[in-house]
């Protein structure tokens, strides 16, 4: 089921009315039945791998906790990472190594066919599946003890507002707001659904109307050059950002308005000054997963400056590759590594030619280069991160570079051209509304003025979203993850 569809628009006020009209005794069920009937109105039968998932970890985690040998704690937990991580692999990832070691036997000429699975890839399985895992962790860690009541603990791995794209939950974050009594209350169901209609209008508004640019120019590469690989590019940055930052928007403001305070998972990334802090606002739940059960294990930086820039490496590099099952992602990921690792090693002789210079005298100017500088190499990024392969994302950068100033006419009377100016219009009035918002949170801005003034912007956000919203029921970007 789809935020964005009809069936959703149903579903959730059903769900929120019995939610509020029955004991409290009984909203965990119902929240159970719901969460597992928005998972098989997709594909049913997929339900057994988070039934799979959910008894595995939950007995582990019992098992782990009643522990006290070592050896067995941590064979139990291997078994919760193994059966994860092997669901995870056999879905997503098989095809991928199949045809790869393919490739390997064509080059030597073995008569040799791979198998190759005939399978769909499961809607959410990455999310769940981390974040399930970080609930055996936990436990194994002794940060987290083993929940009694597996009713509840499957319904903290199979919550619908964030199943299927996050926010990945922690379980000392979840589960005890899965477990407390909730009463109606005007002004958190008033802000979760304010967050919902800005989810809404980042998604249908700009995403999906810049979707049908970006999908024309990164499918057909060999076709544009220049100025529309460059805008394209631009586009699928707003794109992927309102994609998903819509979907944690809608997620957070359905949980919030069942009484569940779901993890911010997005802040404003394209006002980062740096690559590091770019991942302290992009995809924060993965970025926090990643760096608390990836990155500080191998060490973090706590280490001698090799290790230190390999464990951050190894760390995108597996980020990159939880993205997909393609190469490009791979690169995607490696090159953000070596973002961070250059920024470590460039820090000191950046900060003495600034001091040379007198750029930092000049801090406005100063913020302008370093905004800019990293939104660029975000840019770049997102070329490998969307792109179909690798061949095709070189042939986008290749094409990119041949830049004249004819191409500025654009044709702006055809189709093309006037949703590239509707996609330019709606993304210059998120960013204005964003540079407006500050440091607050968004629902939070839509309430500092007067009744009058907000109830205007109200009308207009609902009627924009009705009247350029793209109402094709167009799957999330991170679904395919």
């Amino acid at each position: 089921m789809l935020f964005n569809s009809l069936h959703f628009a149903f579903f959730f006020p059903l769900v929120v009315a019995i939610f509020f009209l029955i004991k409290p005794r009984y909203r965990q069920v119902l929240l159970l039945i719901a969460s597992y009937y928005f998972y098989m109105s997709w594909k049913a039968e997929y339900i057994i791998l988070i039934l799979l998932s959910t008894f595995i970890d939950f007995f582990v985690a019992k098992g782990i906790e009643q522990s006290s040998d070592n050896r067995r704690r941590k064979f139990l937990l291997m078994i919760s990472v193994l059966a994860n991580l092997g669901i995870l692999f056999f879905f997503k990832y098989f095809n991928f190594f199949s045809s790869n070691v393919q490739d390997v036997i064509n080059i030597f000429d073995i008569n040799y066919e791979v198998p190759v699975l005939q399978v769909l890839l499961p809607v959410g399985i990455s999310f769940y599946t981390f974040q399930t895992m970080s609930y055996t962790i936990d436990v194994y860690r002794k940060q987290q003890t083993a929940e009694n009541n597996i009713f509840t603990f499957a319904l903290y791995v199979s919550y619908f507002p964030q199943l299927v794209a996050g926010p990945i939950e922690r379980p000392r974050q979840l589960l005890p707001q899965l477990k407390s009594k909730t009463s109606f209350n005007y002004t958190r169901v008033t802000s979760g659904l304010r967050l919902m209609a800005w989810g809404f209008f980042k998604k249908l508004v700009i995403a999906d109307r810049a979707a049908m640019i970006v999908n024309e120019i990164f499918n057909n590469p060999n076709e544009y050059h220049g100025w529309y690989v460059i805008f394209g590019s631009v586009l699928f940055a707003y794109q992927i950002y309102c994609d998903f930052s819509g979907y944690s928007d809608i997620a957070i403001g359905t949980a919030r308005i069942l009484g569940v305070e779901l993890m911010k998972n997005f802040e404003r990334p394209y006002f980062s000054k740096s690559i590091s802090e770019f991942w302290k606002r992009w995809h924060i739940s993965l970025s926090t997963w990643f760096r608390d059960y990836v990155y500080i294990p191998l060490g973090g930086n706590r280490a001698s400056r090799p290790r230190w820039y390999m464990n951050l490496f190894i760390t995108f590099l597996v980020s990159g590759f939880w993205h997909g099952a393609n190469w490009t992602f791979i690169v995607w990921g490696a090159l953000h590594g070596f973002y961070l690792i250059f920024a470590i090693i460039y820090e000191k002789p950046k900060n003495k030619i600034n001091e040379k210079i007198g750029l930092n005298k000049v801090p406005w100017l100063y913020n302008k280069i370093q905004l800019f500088s990293t939104f660029i190499l975000v840019l770049i990024g997102w070329i490998f991160f969307r792109a179909n392969n690798i061949t095709e994302a070189m042939v986008l950068f290749s094409n990119s570079l041949e830049i004249n100033a004819s191409q500025l006419s654009f044709d702006l009377l055809d189709a093309s051209g006037n949703q590239l100016i509707a996609s330019a219009a709606f993304i210059f009035i998120l960013e204005v509304i964003q540079n407006l918002q500050g440091s607050k949170e968004i629902e939070d801005w839509m309430t500092f003025k007067g009744k009058p003034i907000r109830w205007v912007f109200y009308i207009l956000l609902i009627a924009t979203i009705l009247n350029f919203g793209i109402f094709t029921s167009n799957d999330f970007i991170y679904f395919q993850f």
